[in-house]
């Protein structure tokens, strides 16, 4: 138990690390932000493009594990949204709602958490999931965002603003680029590749401490909402959305062992940010994302600790 306490807790004692500067006032009111755009517009990227560019295509090309991956998060989205909306949600809170339940926070975490426990191996099967879960995950929650929040309007104009937002996504961009580098075949020249490793190796340790900023702001201003429902949403995140892609590796796809438990443990990561971004600009259910945010990162210390003893047992 202490050595999977050990392999999850520098992530988590960085986050600390955030947040007890955020209280002491040590950096602005705007570090969290900007250390965010930091994170989301130069080091994430940097690290998908290295890791996708010098990726073997033969272990890159994983249909069952982004199908598994893809398929747990989209089913618990729906299942969430479909039990919101039968509550009296409208289209766009439920659809908040249910990006909190599904948006695993690969992209800070997933590299942080996985490398301990699977090592640099994992990072394809990381960088699928963090494609899976930034790219369609979110374009998926914009899609529904725009429809709940433009009832009535033309589908062509929701649709330039839906493919304009993801083309802009510099972690889904990323990438793409980088394997197209791959498949082109051209050598990574030195100088480039140390560039991509120093801006790259700034992601994780950068975006935890925006994460403990961020928890340490005060609440946004927004609609109330009971703690009941970011309970739930906590609960289906940390249980149902692991669970969800766990069977679908396993049992329908047939993974390894190994890349089940890539699977599974990037799935079990706390909400991402980004459903707090969104709930931020469309100004929805901000109070109520910030909670499952909150409340999923700070329980996980304990689910992945035991997630990681499972799966060190099983494999």
């Amino acid at each position: 138990m202490l050595t999977a306490f050990l392999a999850v807790l520098p992530a988590f004692a960085i986050i600390g690390a955030g947040w007890l500067t955020g209280r002491l006032g040590g950096l602005g009111p705007a570090a969290s932000s900007e250390l965010n755009r930091f994170v989301i517009w130069l080091a994430l990227p940097a690290l998908l493009f290295q890791t996708l560019a010098e990726a073997d295509w033969a272990v890159l090309w994983q249909p069952g594990f982004a199908a598994s991956f893809l398929g747990g998060g989209l089913a618990v989205m729906a299942g969430t949204l479909i039990w919101r909306m039968r509550r009296g949600e409208r289209l766009a809170g439920a659809s908040l709602n249910g990006l909190s339940a599904s948006y695993a926070n690969v992209g800070y975490l997933g590299f942080a958490i996985g490398e301990p426990v699977f090592g640099r191996g994992a990072f394809p099967l990381i960088s699928i999931a963090i494609i899976m879960t930034a790219g369609v995950m979110f374009a998926v929650a914009v899609v529904l965002l725009e429809v709940g929040s433009h009832a009535g309007a033309h589908p062509l104009r929701v649709a330039r603003r839906v493919a304009g937002s993801v083309l802009r996504n510099p972690i889904v961009m990323a990438p793409v680029l980088g394997g197209a580098w791959a498949a082109l075949g051209i050598a990574m020249p030195p100088a480039g590749d140390m560039f991509l490793h120093m801006l790259g190796a700034a992601a994780s340790p950068c975006a935890l401490v925006a994460i403990g900023l961020f928890f340490a702001q005060k609440a946004p201003a927004g609609e109330d909402s009971p703690w009941s429902l970011a309970i739930a949403l906590t609960l289906a995140k940390l249980v149902a959305h692991p669970l969800a892609v766990g069977l679908l590796a396993w049992l329908v796809f047939g993974q390894s062992r190994a890349a089940t438990g890539v699977a599974v443990l990037t799935a079990a990561l706390p909400t991402g940010t980004g459903a707090f971004m969104l709930a931020h600009h469309y100004r929805v259910d901000v109070r109520t994302t910030s909670r499952a945010i909150l409340l999923s990162t700070a329980l996980s210390v304990a689910t992945l600790t035991l997630l990681v003893m499972g799966l060190r047992a099983w494999m």
